[in-house]
């Protein structure tokens, strides 16, 4: 098993910024890939980005392109987003989830860290 854990939420200002942390424990060798995903209220999760754990190849959703950025710390099992110029519309609970090698799903996932944007 795999167990997700992210930190570094909190409240910001509007153009502020945030690095949010999702640290993996666990049988973490299964990992293949890693997401970040937000979900606002009365909103569907929302896919952000997504890291793969080997080669550290990224991929990002137009609504956070340029903003956000995803790494990886393999030594410590870490994934980050770094989030900048932040809008009160990226206010939201912010989860980061696993995927496994040779699956399309995400099956891991964290509790989420909650990001709220004041104006």
């Amino acid at each position: 098993q795999v167990q997700l854990v992210e930190s570094g939420g909190g409240l910001v200002q509007a153009g502020g910024s945030l690095r949010l942390s999702c640290a993996a424990s666990g049988r973490t060798s299964s990992i293949y890939a890693v997401g970040w995903f937000r979900q606002a209220p009365g909103k569907a999760r929302e896919w952000l980005a997504t890291i793969t754990w080997s080669s550290g190849s990224a991929a990002y959703a137009d609504s956070v392109k340029g903003r956000f950025t995803i790494s990886r710390d393999n030594a410590n099992n870490t994934v980050y987003l770094q989030m900048n110029s932040l809008k009160p519309e990226d206010t939201a609970v912010y989860y980061c989830a696993g995927r496994r090698i040779g699956m399309a799903t995400f099956v891991y996932w964290g509790q989420g860290t909650r990001v709220t944007v004041s104006s």
